[in-house]
């Protein structure tokens, strides 16, 4: 198994590991061979946690824009390994900004890697390695079309616990400014959304979520205890989910207007934490919207 990476990290690592439980053999081909702040692995620590899990693993520098170098990896695997069976392109890269406001640099980026590196590794291992396999594969992985849970099926590796997309990795908090002194938008819209949850939902929900909004704060909705709970300020406990969005943005998604896919999808909705229990969100609001 051949595992292409911009950084293992998030889904990729996870795909690593889960093989080598299954006893694969796997080539790690990503470019971060040193620790950085904010990504403090390497390949060569993600392949000690490889054969912790119980597989062989063959760290390689790779940035997949580099020809030379995918060749060189592939041959480095075809030696070490006798073949190649499957291939993983997880590498990838986004800018979620308009067609206007994103700089050639970042285009450029995201051709190399998402088309380009994807070509590449393609003729330079699948053919004619992957040709020889008896069950060869290849997957290839890029960031889902919406938050349906089909999209994120065969990213749910990690013991059975759903997986971040990498590209939520490096996201920041926003800065967020002091509360309003009085009622506003977000406080009537988090009145509705506490007449409306109870113990059946926060059954089918068992999430807690935390709202940062700009211009109002930071707000909770506990879906996990008792009948549930909304409030200002953060949760008791750690949240599950940390999503950041404008305060009319969010106004706007609790009452329908907005799209939950589409304002991630746009960059106006950042979400760290469960994927999966973001996707719960998102049929919970459909159900409220009815409601509010």
């Amino acid at each position: 198994m051949v595992i292409s990476c911009r950084k293992l990290a998030g889904i990729g690592k996870a795909i690593a590991l889960k093989a080598a439980r299954d006893g694969a053999n796997v080539v790690i081909a990503a470019k971060n061979h040193r620790t950085t702040p904010k990504l403090p692995g390497t390949i060569y620590t993600a392949a000690q946690e490889v054969e912790a899990a119980g597989g062989k693993a063959l760290p390689c520098v790779v940035d997949i824009r580099d020809e030379q170098q995918i060749g060189e990896a592939v041959k480095k695997a075809v030696d070490t390994f006798g073949g190649i069976d499957i291939l993983v392109n997880n590498a990838s890269a986004i800018s979620l900004t308009g067609t206007l406001e994103t700089p050639m640099k970042r285009v450029d980026l995201m051709l190399g890697i998402n088309l380009r590196g994807t070509y590449l590794t393609y003729l330079k291992a699948g053919h004619p390695h992957l040709l020889k396999s008896r069950c060869p594969h290849i997957l290839n992985l890029s960031p889902p079309l919406n938050l349906n849970p089909v999209w994120f099926r065969t990213t749910r590796v990690n013991h059975g616990h759903p997986l971040l997309p990498d590209f939520f990795l490096d996201a920041e908090p926003e800065t967020l400014a002091p509360p309003p002194s009085s009622a506003g938008p977000i406080e009537n819209t988090f009145d509705l959304i506490k007449g409306v949850i109870n113990d059946e939902v926060v059954k089918a929900t068992k999430g807690i979520y935390q709202f940062n909004r700009q211009h109002s704060g930071v707000w909770f909705m506990d879906l996990k205890n008792g009948a549930g709970s909304v409030g200002r300020g953060e949760p008791n406990v750690k949240a599950d989910v940390v999503m950041t969005m404008d305060s009319d943005d969010f106004t706007k998604m609790f009452a329908g207007k907005m799209k939950p896919t589409m304002a991630f999808m746009s960059g106006k909705l950042r979400i760290k934490g469960d994927m999966t229990l973001a996707i719960k969100l998102e049929k919970l609001m459909g159900r409220m919207n009815s409601k509010l």
